[in-house]
């Protein structure tokens, strides 16, 4: 599965951040058994590695920048990508401090596997939205254009979050989806569509709002039906827990609400 690197990475390369964070001591992910973490900032150091969603990559980016500014005694490495893919990998082995999935089922493989302290919190939802190319070339109207062969269309692989969400939706709609390529995560379909490769695409709102005017974004109601919660959590194999307890913490402060609602995030 394609993996998409930090906000500043070019050539899939991995992120490496100096982290910051405001927090104060014993403010940590609700339901984590996680240490302390000290009062003082220069207290926080080392490296913190994120496993994170590919429709993160915005916001982390910019959380990380953020954090940065006010520790810069932390290192973080993003890792962008699919869900199922970062899961898999964390299951292998992979070093990862804190995972962020797309998907309450795809956490579930991570902590069922007992690789997360105390239960993954959710922090955001998200919401299927039409993507298409600037002036939509191609004339879609809503989610029945996606059952059309004459059409260009790109969708996620069922095995990630948003093909998931997708073929639910599609599922609900009694619609037989005719995609022209399936995509390992949603920054795959969202390039399709901002490269005009597709007339149409199906990933989420937040995907649209990061694209700017390189594409336009069609609601439609049958999204309602299947909101995605995104989870968050310590891993029992992290090497850092203080600083990665923190920039947990950070996510779910109100600074970090304020980046991912200013993203397109909804509340849990």
């Amino acid at each position: 599965e394609s993996d998409h690197r930090g906000h500043r990475a070019t050539g899939g390369r991995r992120v490496k951040r100096v982290l910051v964070t405001v927090v104060a001591a014993g403010l940590f992910l609700s339901g984590c058994s996680a240490p302390t973490a000290p009062a003082s900032p220069d207290s926080f150091t080392g490296t913190v590695t994120v496993f994170a969603a590919a429709s993160l990559t915005d916001t982390f980016g910019a959380i990380a920048d953020a954090f940065e500014r006010e520790h810069p005694n932390v290192t973080v490495a993003l890792n962008f990508g699919g869900s199922s893919s970062l899961a898999t990998q964390i299951i292998g082995g992979a070093p990862a401090d804190v995972f962020a999935a797309a998907s309450g089922a795809t956490m579930a493989t991570v902590a069922d596997a007992g690789l997360t302290v105390g239960e993954p919190t959710v922090f955001v939802t998200n919401t299927l939205e039409i993507a298409v190319p600037a002036g939509n070339p191609g004339g879609i109207t809503g989610l029945a254009d996606f059952a059309n062969a004459d059409l260009g269309l790109a969708l996620c692989a069922v095995e990630v979050p948003c093909g998931a969400a997708s073929k639910s939706v599609f599922d609900g709609a009694g619609i037989v989806a005719a995609p022209d390529t399936l995509e390992l995560d949603v920054r795959a379909v969202l390039t399709r569509v901002e490269l005009g490769e597709v007339d149409a695409g199906l990933v989420y709102r937040t995907d649209v709002i990061a694209a700017g005017d390189r594409v336009e974004g069609i609601e439609f109601p049958e999204a309602s039906t299947a909101i995605g919660a995104y989870p968050i959590a310590l891993l029992s194999a992290s090497t850092n827990r203080v600083s990665a307890s923190a920039f947990i913490a950070w996510v779910l402060s109100p600074a970090g609400k304020e980046i991912l609602t200013d993203a397109g995030f909804g509340a849990p």
